[in-house]
């Protein structure tokens, strides 16, 4: 029996994304987001997309609800740490209420993930109780455990359409393996209808086999090939995040939200509307500029 490869473009990958899905968005603040993948994603123009981040995102989702894809946002954090302690866009359009925010805990998301990984309705949950999380997200709901009789909270499934990771290699068939934290990415891989991956490389299948226990996905719907994918975060075991880059992009998104959306609009030419493939991007940013993030 012949095995399916399952390698895809870019374009490819990025043309499953149709107004309205629910799209999950993984990574963890600085490092192994999908980065080729969004930037095609806004360059088709796709709007009124459910966006589950990771846990902890970065700004990522923060460019999203910028170019005007997000119409919605499940997570618990959108920032770049000391870099943007809280995301430009992310806290102008939750104030303004131009997006809906579910709001949560990293706990509540996993879970939430969890159940509908598991094919559950919801999972019981005892974070969260007491607080004010159930009166500002609705779908968070008490119950009385049948067994002690403990009050708890009833986390709804977060079923995705697609989840978009980023990891280290893969073979043609879909076996992910990752140099580092994989953080929320199996939740949302298990969570989802359909699953795809960029890697920085695609290797052998026997290369895959000599290091099983580094494989943490498998039988993914798409893979990506996309040295430096995940520019200008970090991908773990490949290179650093560029600083410059990231600092180029919050000072274009603080502009905009003060009023001055010439920065923004000029960051998205450069390197989103112009470039017209993730090769093209690269050049944009410079071989020099990309070598100096190679660390390992």
């Amino acid at each position: 029996m012949t095995r399916k490869e399952v390698i895809m473009s870019v374009r490819e990958a990025a043309s499953m994304i149709k107004d309205g899905m629910t799209v999950g968005i993984g990574g963890l603040l600085t490092a192994n987001h999908p980065m080729a993948i969004i930037r095609q994603i806004i360059k088709n123009g796709v709007k009124n997309l459910t966006v589950v981040g990771s846990p902890a995102a970065g700004l990522e989702i923060d460019l999203m609800i910028g170019a005007g894809v997000a119409k919605k946002v499940a997570t618990a954090y959108v920032g770049g740490e000391s870099l943007a302690p809280i995301g430009p866009f992310f806290r102008k359009a939750v104030v303004d209420g131009t997006i809906q925010m579910w709001e949560c805990d990293e706990a509540i998301l996993c879970t939430a993930l969890r159940a509908a990984a598991e094919g559950l309705p919801f999972l019981p949950w005892l974070g969260g109780v007491g607080t004010c999380l159930p009166d500002i997200n609705p779908d968070l709901k008490y119950f009385q455990d049948p067994i002690k009789g403990q009050t708890l909270l009833a986390v709804p499934a977060l079923e995705l359409d697609v989840a978009i990771l980023h990891a280290s290699w893969s073979d043609p068939y879909g076996n992910i393996q990752y140099v580092g934290n994989t953080y929320a990415d199996i939740l949302m891989a298990r969570a989802s209808k359909k699953c795809v991956f960029q890697v920085e490389k695609v290797v052998s299948n026997e290369d895959i086999k000599r290091n099983p226990h580094l494989t943490k996905i498998y039988g993914v719907d798409a893979v990506v090939p996309t040295p430096y994918g995940s520019h200008p975060f970090s991908s773990d075991g490949f290179y650093d995040l560029d600083r410059e880059h990231l600092k180029e992009y919050v000072e274009a998104a603080k502009a905009y939200t003060k009023g001055n959306p010439e920065p923004f609009n000029q960051y998205l030419k450069k390197y989103i509307l112009e470039p017209n493939s993730h090769e093209e991007y690269l050049e944009v940013i410079g071989m020099k500029k990309l070598l100096s993030l190679y660390r390992w």
